[in-house]
């Protein structure tokens, strides 16, 4: 379902029933920008994000505007498709949670030593184009394998044929943000020192064939391929624990995408750097993982290659309350109350109140409004979820 927008706002396209005003002005700057190529596409689960729109896609040409991007470079999903199913589960799924606990650490600023050596492998072998100091260097190898706070999560769900399946939620961590934000900090003053003229200074962007641009560049893929490498290192060790606790288990299929990017595509003819903040590619045939929230259903889909999104779609259901009116407007007992039997961190739902359900669109409406951009594969229902506080 998609609406283009006449008027000032003609070069935004939204695919949102669910969208309020300060979102589409929001867009509304962004599409205004003189490097962004054609008009900025407003996915379903679109909100309300620093500078620019999360579950926005944003074509530019000759130009990148680092906040579009975000300060959780390569955050995204990973879904596990495994031989087993329902009846294949211990009856308690408590003690598997404990163990996930210890060996993917979550929270702010959370580390560990269990993937030393793995880590100490890949960055070796890849190295950002900033300088690391050494105490940022060590972060950045033991957050290698952490899960991170906020949305982020891990959770075993179960498709239509109670195949089990294994998804997870993760980004860059803390050298990411790092990263993120001091090239953040640098387009703003190149802006300044150019003056050009911003509606919001969040939106200030590195122009092609600058030192900054090309300094971002290096320092955004890297920051990217940390993040798909901190995923695929949590779903090892989750599958590991998985397998021992049923005593047998394989790996079918796995996806790991980004939603948190950009990178370089080429649409209607021209080469543009495609900038998905909250968005997942959905490619004709490509495979993406849409989740929904903690107490709802998420889905594996199968995308359609639509031009007029540049090809994407959604990447979750969207925020519908800012963490803060979550923490007025909603309870733990409430939470409680709709994560049912999952098996969860059910002591500590008074941190995770932000996260309730309740909280985010509906994942259904979600995709509905996005139909011609995606076709489900796999419905999935989550029977453990361990998520970051």
């Amino acid at each position: 379902m998609e609406v283009r927008l006449a008027g000032p706002d003609r070069h935004v396209h939204s695919w949102a029933s669910d969208i309020d005003d300060q979102t589409m002005a929001q867009a509304a700057r962004t599409a205004r920008l003189p490097v962004v190529a054609g008009r900025v596409a407003l996915m379903p689960d679109a909100h309300l994000g620093l500078g620019a729109t999360v579950g926005s896609v944003v074509p530019t040409e000759g130009a990148i505007i680092p906040a579009c991007v975000g300060v959780d470079i390569g955050c995204g999903m990973a879904g596990v498709r495994t031989d087993l199913d329902s009846a294949d589960l211990p009856d308690d799924l408590g003690p598997l949670l404990s163990r996930i606990e210890q060996v993917v650490p979550a929270g702010v600023g959370q580390a560990h030593t269990h993937t030393a050596r793995q880590a100490a492998e890949w960055l070796s072998s890849n190295e950002p184009r900033t300088d690391l100091d050494p105490k940022r260097a060590r972060k950045a190898s033991l957050q290698l394998g952490t899960l991170g706070s906020g949305n982020h999560f891990v959770e075993l769900c179960l498709d239509e044929d109670e195949t089990v399946w294994l998804m997870l939620h993760s980004g860059s961590r803390g050298i990411g943000n790092q990263l993120a934000q001091s090239h953040i900090s640098t387009a703003k003053t190149v802006s300044k020192r150019m003056e050009i003229g911003l509606e919001d200074p969040d939106l200030a962007y590195l122009l092609e064939g600058t030192p900054e641009f090309e300094h971002y560049v290096t320092d955004l893929l890297w920051a990217q391929d940390y993040a798909a490498q901190n995923r695929d290192l949590m779903v090892d060790a989750v599958l590991r624990e998985l397998f021992v606790a049923v005593g047998k288990g394989r790996e079918r299929e796995r996806i790991n995408c980004h939603h948190n990017y950009s990178t370089r595509e080429v649409h209607e003819g021209r080469e543009l750097w495609i900038t998905r903040k909250g968005a997942i590619r959905a490619g004709a045939g490509e495979l993406g993982i849409i989740p929904g929230s903690m107490g709802a259903a998420s889905y594996i889909v199968e995308g359609l290659g639509s031009p007029d999104s540049f090809e994407s779609c959604s990447h979750g259901a969207g925020r519908r309350l800012s963490r803060t009116k979550a923490r007025k407007l909603l309870s733990e007992e409430s939470l409680t109350e709709v994560m049912g039997d999952r098996v969860w961190l059910a002591d500590r739902a008074g941190k995770l109140v932000d996260e309730h359900p309740e909280a985010y669109k509906d994942i259904d409406q979600v995709m509905a409004d996005q139909a011609d951009l995606v076709t489900i594969r796999t419905r999935l229902t989550q029977i453990l979820n361990y998520k970051g506080c």
